[in-house]
């Protein structure tokens, strides 16, 4: 599809979403040469209205807006852009623009954490520690902390049941990524079994 930016003289709205935990980082603009530039570099480009020019985000903090996937509207006169922010995105050093909440999609950020100690071990990481015990080790952790879950879903409080259920997907989220799979994975074979 092409975009109409003639409907709305020359600049359309373009909403910039976290591609991993969805969460909505903020709202720009663009006009063509933008888009153009966007598409061309994978990094989003704005026409900054208050600077009447076009801005990179990130081009003076570093926090690029890395682009991952771009939809445009029904009426082909707003960008979606799905993008991998690096650091904060608004300029007063929150993660979105809009202030919202990320206790729901933490778990996104400790799967990425747990990819920085893979990829940056250190010694006092806990993360490392299991990983040089190999994959055996991670895979009966795992089961472990299954077994204490049913434990405590069952004999004990719930904060217990809590803790429990959390130790069990930490140590999956760890397996996960010594096998080398994403929760994206896990999400995309859910929805195919949920479409069937």
């Amino acid at each position: 599809m092409k975009i109409d930016f003639d409907k709305t003289q020359g600049l359309v709205p373009v909403i910039i979403q976290d591609e991993q935990t969805l969460e909505v980082l903020m709202l720009g603009y663009m006009n063509q040469e933008a888009w153009d530039k966007t598409q061309a570099e994978g990094k989003v480009t704005f026409f900054s209205r208050s600077k009447n020019r076009l801005w990179t985000k990130g081009e003076e903090s570093g926090n690029f807006l890395f682009v991952k996937e771009t939809h445009i509207d029904c009426d082909n006169d707003t960008i979606l852009i799905k993008a991998t922010p690096v650091g904060p995105t608004c300029h007063t050093g929150s993660r979105s623009c809009f202030k919202t909440n990320y206790n729901q999609n933490f778990i996104f950020e400790l799967e990425q954490i747990i990819k920085d100690r893979y990829e940056n071990p250190s010694a006092e990481s806990y993360v490392n520690t299991l990983r040089k015990k190999g994959l055996n080790k991670i895979a009966q952790k795992v089961g472990e902390e299954g077994v204490e879950t049913v434990i405590a879903a069952l004999n004990e409080t719930d904060v217990d049941f809590v803790n429990e259920s959390s130790d069990l997907i930490f140590h999956l989220l760890v397996l996960l990524r010594e096998k080398g799979k994403t929760l994206a994975d896990i999400g995309l074979n859910l929805e195919g079994r949920h479409k069937k």
